[in-house]
């Protein structure tokens, strides 16, 4: 047996495989990075970051450029609610933007990037190999469908609720428009929500959320403000999606295999917390390499408020009580900035 090639593998080179990556060469670690794309990655996403993972990305030493956000404004035909934030400001961010600088602080900080999959896990008591590289531990950041959850045996079972499996999707497209405010705006629709994120002095991104089918322009025309805000704005770039969203595993952890970010579950985008939890989760899995029991406790630690609220957020975007949402929003503005600033740091 040879010896091995590295202490830590990474399988999947996103941003939260990165943070990981980083986070283990500030333990000391050799790190080795498999992703199959070349940097940088682009993904959906409403690409807003909190105040809290501004923090944490500048905690990682990446700092990019975007658009200043003060707060969130949840809007449904004439009513809305803005709350904005107490802690200070998050920010719009290009998923490129955020991605190359990562990629960029990785490898800066030691981590070797590999173009390659995480295939055919393997482990004894003493290694796991995947993708041909043999290390101590190997960190699965490989997203959604993650291979590394399915490979070691944590896929866990799909999730049903009254009516059969809870699928969501989300569709991403950018305008050349300038934004409008300096606020995330959340349009309710009859199917769909629609985060507006401004991330340039030219450029708004819109992100939606809805069921299996949802096509773009279709459900953009069901929210006639936002509609008419983009109404003449030329869209930049095609439209990309990404779901479906909610995602179960097992455990987080089997052997010497431990996953990280949207592998080890994942609820909705509706909060737009993902990198938080992601970056939150990086740092705890470095800490505990070789503890599963360890990093589950920290993991469920970590998730625990996106889990609760994310979760009780999205039963009711997904039922009958979807249209009392913005009312109820509107009537208790205290609670409504209670949950926002919960979730923002």
């Amino acid at each position: 047996m040879r010896e091995l090639d590295t202490d830590v593998l990474v399988a999947g080179g996103g941003p939260v495989g990165l943070a990981a990556a980083i986070e283990a060469r500030r333990a000391g670690l050799d790190v080795v990075v498999l992703e199959p794309r070349p940097a940088p990655v682009d993904k959906a996403c409403g690409e807003g970051l909190m105040p809290g993972t501004l923090e944490a990305a500048r905690r990682l030493g990446v700092d990019p450029p975007g658009w200043a956000l003060h707060g969130i404004s949840y809007r449904q035909g004439a009513r809305a609610v803005d709350h904005r934030f107490a802690s200070g400001p998050g920010r719009g961010v290009r998923r490129t933007a955020l991605h190359a600088e990562l990629h960029a602080a990785a490898v800066a900080a030691g981590a070797t990037v590999l173009r390659g999959r995480a295939a055919e896990v393997r482990q004894d008591d003493g290694s796991v190999t995947a993708g041909g590289v043999r290390a101590r531990w190997l960190l699965g950041c490989d997203g959604l469908h993650s291979r590394v959850r399915r490979e070691a045996g944590l896929e866990a079972r799909a999730v049903r609720g009254a009516g059969g499996l809870r699928r969501r999707f989300g569709l991403r497209r950018h305008y050349r428009v300038a934004p409008w405010s300096d606020l995330v705006e959340v349009h309710w629709g009859p199917r769909v929500e629609a985060y507006v994120t401004p991330v340039a002095a030219d450029a708004v991104g819109v992100a939606l959320l809805g069921p299996a089918g949802t096509r773009f322009d279709a459900e953009l025309a069901t929210l006639p403000e936002l509609a008419d805000r983009l109404d003449g704005a030329e869209p930049s770039g095609a439209v990309r999606g990404a779901g479906p969203l909610r995602v179960r595993s097992a455990a987080r952890a089997a052997g010497r295999v431990m996953l990280v970010g949207d592998a080890a579950g994942y609820v909705d985008a509706l909060t737009g917390e993902g990198l938080r939890v992601g970056f939150a989760q990086a740092r705890a899995v470095v800490a505990h390499l070789g503890d599963p029991a360890g990093y589950e406790s920290a993991w469920r630690r970590v998730t625990r408020d996106y889990r609760r609220l994310t979760g009780a957020l999205v039963a009711a975007a997904t039922s009958p009580a979807r249209r009392a949402v913005v009312p109820v929003a509107a009537r208790a503005p205290w609670w409504f900035g209670g949950v926002v600033e919960r979730l923002a740091r």
